[in-house]
């Protein structure tokens, strides 16, 4: 291979020229069928719409934003700008307008690139605030309004416009390192989203490092599910553009089951949670079968663990287990195998902690799922557990050029050429997130192990600390509740207050079927929650599953709530990431009642 590239447009034309045959760069579902788009293939679209946007007059430097779901256009978009020497912005789709108008206001997009006309009309509603925007470019609809452009417009346009530019690539090339490619605004957890800067070489030196340590080829299938506005998916289809993987774009989170049989991927990179509905999804299909399944189940499980623990160990494993663990295979492993296409050789988890009982479930059952941890100010992988010796529990070690260390109050610091330039037009929060000596400061709390693996406790905003000066980490207990299959979500709060409650989401269709087993009668979700046989049982439920925590930590109070947390209550990050700050001021008056019961309860104790 030759030197690395150190732009991403270096890195796309070098990938065109290597794959050129390859019958895929990407595929994509049109008409019910699947179909491949090769590597040239797509190079004409991305030139044509690169000239197509200097067409309407825009400039190197310009911010051209993208509001779209995951799909083949939004990768074709991206590309297109920055072979315009553009500094795409792109925007989760999930996100309501005024939040969209905030990103596109700060950013001073010129360009938005849209999905749909649902998208559209969200840019319609807030137009009026948005002087610096000058062009609306739509994928799936023709333009029906003035300033309202389709995609296969503009190509058109460009493509016409090809004799006037005839050196787009050498254009694309000029691009330095240092030169700035996307401006992706945070998730915003407690406050105002910010603009991380990412340059080329922030995020091309995070795809070569990650290749280093986690290598697929052009032999390799990834059906891409996370969405493209988050850095991981993005990263993850530069890097596996580089290195030759074809990936497809899954139709919709609901499709992704079926695209799996249909596609066949080898590789899939996922968010905890779609690990976690998958192995609670198994543990139901088992659990609520015949007697006979469910001990073939439950034995195969047990044996798994005990295979596994030998493997991740070093250990030779013994002529028994390996027998038995080739039987619970047949009997079991090999059909959870099937309903992933059967051609998985590599999960990727990203974004939140993974349970490390999951992780060892899938590695037992053929399909090792590798954790990583990164942020989107650092473009965004810090560390990868390694594939032939993953450490479940930990985010593994540093990739290739970055350094970790924990800071005194337990912060996790990182240094690396995948460090953001910086938050736009905030240089005093740049300033506090890197320090002088070019630390960034993730705001996670973590420890490394003897051999380099890390592992991380919390976020450092999010450590509870009770009235008795306790600090808990609410995240590991929320994971563990979240296993259980009466749960759907959970948030545990308590900061400054004398002990931790937990507010819980009940998995609806699963406490309804136990309603109905005990011919309980309710009318609505409400009156459900509200009979005290259904309250006891999820407080079994739930507290049955921490029983290894210290007393401190355990909660008091197990609080039922009728809907789960949404992005538009503002309780949600787009990126899925729980506000507390929010579900404690949209539930104060239930939190603060739970705590008055509590307090007036004999036998209570502080935290």
């Amino acid at each position: 291979m030759s030197v690395p590239p150190r732009t991403l447009t270096h890195l796309f034309y070098d990938a065109v020229e290597r794959y050129g045959a390859h019958p895929a760069a990407f595929r994509y579902k049109a008409g019910g069928t699947w179909r491949g788009m090769s590597h040239r293939d797509a190079a004409a679209r991305i030139e044509a719409l690169a000239l197509g946007l200097r067409e309407l007059g825009l400039e190197p430097g310009d911010r051209i934003a993208i509001l779209a779901e995951t799909r083949l256009e939004w990768a074709i978009a991206d590309y297109a700008c920055l072979c315009a020497r553009g500094v795409d912005v792109p925007i989760y789709p999930t996100l309501p307008a005024n939040q969209v108008e905030y990103i596109l206001r700060d950013s001073g997009a010129a360009a938005v690139f849209c999905s749909t006309p649902a998208q559209v009309e969200k840019i319609r509603a807030v137009r009026g605030g948005l002087p610096a925007l000058r062009h609306v470019i739509v994928f799936d609809a023709p333009a029906g309004d003035e300033g309202v452009v389709s995609l296969a417009e503009l190509e058109v346009k460009g493509r016409a416009a090809a004799g006037k530019h005839p050196g787009v690539k050498a254009e694309a090339l000029r691009i330095g390192p240092d030169d700035l490619a996307t401006l992706i605004y945070t998730s915003g957890t407690t406050g105002q989203p910010k603009g991380v800067m990412l340059t080329h070489e922030n995020i091309c030196s995070n795809v070569i490092a990650s290749v280093q340590v986690l290598r697929v080829s052009e032999s390799d299938t990834c059906l891409a599910l996370l969405p493209l506005s988050h850095i991981l998916e993005r990263m993850v289809d530069y890097y596996f553009f580089h290195v030759g993987v074809t990936i497809a774009y899954a139709e919709s989170v609901d499709a992704f089951s079926q695209n799996l049989l249909e596609v066949r991927p080898t590789v899939v990179v996922a968010v905890p949670r779609v690990y976690e509905k998958v192995y609670a999804r198994v543990l139901e299909n088992a659990l609520s079968g015949g007697a006979a399944k469910r001990r073939i189940f439950l034995w195969a499980k047990r044996v798994g663990e005990r295979w596994a623990a030998h493997r991740l160990a070093g250990i030779v494993v013994p002529v028994g287990l390996k027998l038995a663990h080739a039987i619970a295979d047949r009997l079991v492993f090999s059909k959870l195998r099937a309903r992933t296409g059967g051609r998985i050789t590599l999960f990727v988890s990203g974004g939140a902690p993974l349970s490390a009982e999951i992780g060892r479930f899938f590695y037992s059952a053929g399909l090792p799922v590798i954790e990583g941890y990164g942020l989107t100010e650092t473009s965004p992988v810090l560390t990868l557990n390694p594939l032939e010796r993953p450490r479940f529990g930990t985010v593994g070690k540093a990739i290739p050029g970055v350094q970790i260390k924990i800071a005194g109050d337990g912060e996790i610091l990182a240094k690396g050429p995948n460090i953001m330039r910086g938050y736009y037009n905030m240089p005093a929060e740049t300033r506090e997130a890197i320090d002088a000596d070019g630390w960034f400061h993730t705001g996670d709390v973590g420890e490394l192990d003897p051999d380099g693996y890390l592992k991380i406790t919390d976020r450092k905003k999010d450590l509870i600390k009770t009235a008795g000066g306790k600090y808990i980490a609410p995240q590991p207990i929320e994971n563990m509740v979240r296993l259980n299959k009466f749960v759907g979500n959970a948030v545990v709060l308590g900061d400054q207050r004398k002990f931790p409650i937990i507010l819980v989401v009940p998995n609806f269709e699963q406490l309804e079927r136990w309603a109905k087993e005990r011919n309980l009668a309710y009318a609505s979700p409400g009156e459900l929650l509200a009979l005290p046989d259904l309250q006891a049982k999820m407080e079994r439920e739930v507290m049955g599953g921490l029983r290894g925590l210290a007393k401190f930590e355990m909660p008091k109070k197990v609080l039922l709530i009728e809907r789960d947390f949404t992005i538009e209550s503002g309780e949600l990050t787009p990126s899925l990431k729980v506000k507390r700050r929010q579900v404690e001021k949209n539930y104060r008056d239930l939190i603060d009642r739970a705590y008055r019961e509590a307090e007036q309860t004999p036998g209570s104790t502080d935290a």
